[in-house]
């Protein structure tokens, strides 16, 4: 069964599409699979990381030869988030076709917010099926044959008007594509919380952090009264573009801190961490798996619903970069035993850590 993902991380869009993707791939994979890439040449691409998991990537650059093709060049998109994509989605579908004409996959599988129903329908002739990742509900997918939405609290109501009667909708946290090593850690990250404490606390604001907003954090952190036993570890993408004034500002902590980039064993770290400050993406997920009390910061507008639906079940606190150094002090401060094992009982119960293997199994299925 043959596989395409066309999916983009840049310093604007960041990583976790890319991400959650190679997590899918990797689960397909194991159950057969030959699964490849398309990334847009973007500032910040992950098209070295990817070939290096072992998966073809196919890089699409803005180039006058396409252009020539008679492709509109103002004719753009109105979904919201159209300018990730920088180029007309008519001009990115020419180039995917392109690629897919090649490779002729049996599923295509697409995770990008700036693309809806116009390029997939334009793609038809290219895949035998498609499946549509999306957390956003705010566009029509109506050539999907799969869409999923791992939001929690998600419902399938949501996108009914937006898909096919025969879409399978895979809605809701338990479809949440994580890593293996998440289930593999969850039963000892979940025992080490029967007596929470608090001498770890893990950052990461995403594998970019174009704002450097982990730097605003350490500022935060310093007027926080931690234990004089608390360390930090701080977790950067390895292209994250103020990775190194983050080190040198870390250098200068009175705690502990390490500033660590490109890990490969986030979920080790997650497990050994007592507490958490993250970005409100996809990490969230992997934090509840682990039953990792957390704060969650919102960087951007479609990661607020994430937010809220998390902090309204207990298993977290939310704050906007803006409001770091007024808020954070008063969440620490207020952490004791009782809100650590709440916040981590509430957090595990979201999701167990096997979506990938539900999606995948409900690929291989659905056949190619």
């Amino acid at each position: 069964m043959k596989v395409v993902f066309r999916a983009d991380a840049s310093h604007q869009i960041g990583s976790g599409h890319v991400m959650r993707c190679l997590t899918l791939a990797d689960a397909l994979t194991q159950a057969g699979g030959d699964c490849q890439f398309i990334c847009r040449n973007h500032k910040g691409h992950l098209a070295e990381f990817i070939r290096a998991k072992g998966y073809p990537c196919h890089l699409l650059h803005e180039d006058s030869e396409h252009a020539e093709m008679g492709v509109p060049s103002t004719q753009h998109s109105t979904t919201q988030h159209a300018d990730w994509l920088k180029v007309t989605w008519q001009l990115d579908a020419v180039q995917t076709g392109c690629v897919l004409d090649t490779v002729k996959p049996d599923w295509l599988v697409v995770d990008h917010y700036a693309l809806d129903h116009g390029w997939e329908q334009a793609l038809t002739p290219y895949y035998r099926k498609l499946m549509v990742i999306d957390d956003l509900a705010d566009r029509p997918h109506h050539h999907a044959d799969v869409l999923l939405d791992q939001t929690l609290g998600r419902k399938e109501d949501e996108y009914r008007s937006l898909v096919s009667p025969d879409t399978r909708l895979l809605v809701g946290a338990d479809y949440a594509l994580l890593r293996p090593e998440f289930a593999k850690w969850r039963a000892y990250s979940l025992k080490r919380r029967e007596v929470p404490e608090l001498k770890t606390i893990l950052i990461n604001l995403g594998g970019v952090d174009n704002d450097n907003v982990t730097g605003d954090l350490l500022d935060a952190l310093t007027a926080c009264k931690l234990p004089a036993d608390c360390s930090i570890v701080v977790v950067m993408g390895a292209s994250a573009p103020h990775l190194q004034a983050v080190r040198d500002k870390a250098a200068l902590m009175d705690l502990d801190t390490r500033v660590l980039s490109g890990v490969s064993n986030m979920a080790e770290l997650m497990a050994h961490a007592d507490f958490a400050i993250g970005a409100a993406g996809s990490t969230s997920w992997e934090r509840c798996c682990l039953g990792l009390p957390a704060v969650m910061v919102v960087l951007a507008q479609n990661q607020q619903l994430i937010a809220n639906q998390l902090s309204q079940i207990g298993a977290c606190e939310v704050m906007s970069a803006d409001t770091l150094n007024d808020e954070l002090p008063h969440v620490l401060h207020d952490l004791s035993e009782t809100t650590l094992k709440s916040m981590s009982e509430h957090a595990r119960a979201v999701c167990t850590g096997d979506g990938a293997t539900h999606v995948a199994r409900t690929l291989v299925s659905l056949g190619a």
